[in-house]
């Protein structure tokens, strides 16, 4: 494989510097890449897709001809994040974590934070993630987000990483994370070995300790289950799998009952009490008697078992208000108002189009911006400025002048590329980075994360149902062994 001709373009590059070379953490990576033998990469490539194909590592895409299960797309070079930057990624993640979770607590009760003048509360209310079904609830030991990945993109401009947003409700990817890491130690075992690189394998038991410790005052050994919406949901497979991994039960809405106050679960022996549902379904589906009463996914009655605190929920219903792209764009001052330091990871500028002076400037420059509604996800609701035609801008522009609120727009990124094998050769692709944490009785960052590739040539967009692949993240414990 050609690996002497790689094009920087401009772009902050995590395996090679601007002169080409190899970082120092990639250097033992890159150098085992270089010795090996022709057509060796290629063949470990194909040999890891075929795995996954084996494997049945897949995710569901809706409105494709082709079908909507698809395996995993993979791209075998590691991302490889030294020790020091990740310990400032962990510390701005932790600080983010604690910062949100005081403001979730403290929107649903007091609401300071509002009286206070540093989120308005029209901001607040009219939230299509605000519940107010939610107020006066107390989550087992006031923690609302127990599981969140938190998107991080690395700014050609400065190399500094930046929070992208945050993902507080049912976030997904772990499941690839960890599937990437097992073909990954398959693929380069020598190179994985003397890199020192952190494990990723203990997540499920991290999380499942997670669950147990909200659980504990229901039961000292708790009954956990994870709820999914079913098999036709984009995220099966990761339900399924962790639910395995942890060695609890997978169950959707129709296998639990509310009985004399509490959740009950079905079972070839009868009904089995639950005490912790680790639910995989957003707030609108999870209690027709709470949400939306045309419901079928979820548990009726559950809300009310909850707020009598005879089941745990992870995450909390409610949790949606704080990844709003529009509150995200005053989680500094959130980080500022509840711990009184600033942000350590600070969020990409944000204009927010509910503003009057800052609509005017989005709408004058929107060939210069990135443009989303604020409750969509997946690379879907977004105008990237640059690349729009006319036509689409004047669609944009109609849309945030009749909704303002639901619009916020960003400067477009120069994001940091990765290499990805291209045929014979290596070729540079955007990439983004979602680590995941968890907060049981503390909060945990998993070393390393879901980095997200963009595979089409020139794409902004990681996100797997438009195009984008994965890559295996090495976080280094300390420096590599070169005597390997």
């Amino acid at each position: 494989m050609d690996l002497n001709h790689y094009q920087l373009d401009g772009f902050y590059d995590e395996m090679f510097d601007v002169a080409g070379l190899p970082r120092a953490g990639s250097k033992l990576l890159f150098d085992r890449m270089l010795n090996m033998p022709d057509g060796d990469l290629e063949r470990r490539q194909k040999a890891a897709e075929a795995a996954l194909l084996n494997l049945g590592i897949t995710f569901t895409v809706y409105g494709h001809d082709e079908g909507t299960e698809k395996i995993w797309p993979f791209d075998i070079v590691p991302r490889v994040v030294e020790a020091g930057t990740w310990r400032q990624i962990e510390a701005g993640l932790v600080q983010r974590i604690t910062a949100l979770n005081l403001f979730l607590d403290d929107v649903y009760h007091e609401r300071k934070i509002v009286r206070d003048g540093v989120v308005p509360a029209d901001m607040l209310y009219s939230s299509a993630t605000f519940r107010q079904q939610c107020h006066d609830l107390h989550p087992p030991g006031g923690v609302w987000c127990h599981i969140t990945g938190t998107d991080l993109v690395r700014d050609s401009a400065d190399g500094q990483f930046y929070v992208l947003e945050d993902n507080m409700r049912c976030p997904s990817g772990v499941s690839y994370v960890l599937a990437n890491r097992q073909l990954l130690k398959r693929t380069f075992p020598r190179a994985f070995d003397a890199s020192h690189v952190r494990p990723v394998d203990d997540y499920p038991t991290r999380l499942f300790e997670t669950l147990t410790h909200i659980g504990r005052k229901l039961s000292a050994s708790p009954t956990i289950v994870v709820l999914t919406p079913g098999r036709y949901n984009s995220a099966y497979f990761e339900h399924s799998f962790l639910a395995q991994q942890m060695g609890v039960e997978l169950v959707e809405g129709g296998d639990l009952v509310v009985r004399d106050g509490h959740v009950w679960m079905r079972t070839t022996r009868g009904f089995e009490r639950v005490d912790v549902i680790y639910r995989r379904i957003d707030d609108d589906f999870l209690d027709p008697h709470a949400f939306r009463p045309d419901s079928m996914l979820g548990v009726p009655g559950l809300m009310d078992v909850y707020r009598a605190g005879r089941v745990a929920l992870a995450n909390a219903p409610g949790t949606g208000i704080a990844d709003d792209k529009a509150i995200y764009a005053y989680v500094p001052r959130i980080i500022r108002y509840y711990l009184d330091q600033d942000a350590i990871l600070p969020n990409v500028q944000t204009y927010i189009c509910r503003d009057d002076a800052q609509r005017q400037h989005v709408l004058a420059n929107l060939d210069q911006l990135v443009v989303k509604a604020v409750n969509e996800s997946g690379g879907y609701g977004m105008l990237i400025g640059p690349r729009s035609t006319k036509e689409q801008r004047a669609e944009f522009a109609a849309k945030i002048t009749d909704n303002p609120r639901n619009y916020i727009a960003q400067p477009t990124l120069g994001l940091s590329r990765a290499p990805v094998i291209v045929d014979d050769h290596l070729e540079g692709r955007h990439v983004d980075l979602r680590p995941f944490i968890l907060y049981g009785e503390k909060v945990w960052v998993l070393p390393g994360g879901l980095t997200r590739v963009a595979l089409k040539k020139g794409s902004l967009v990681v996100n797997s149902s438009q195009g984008g692949g994965s890559k295996d993240t090495w976080v280094l414990a300390d420096e590599p062994d070169w005597s390997v």
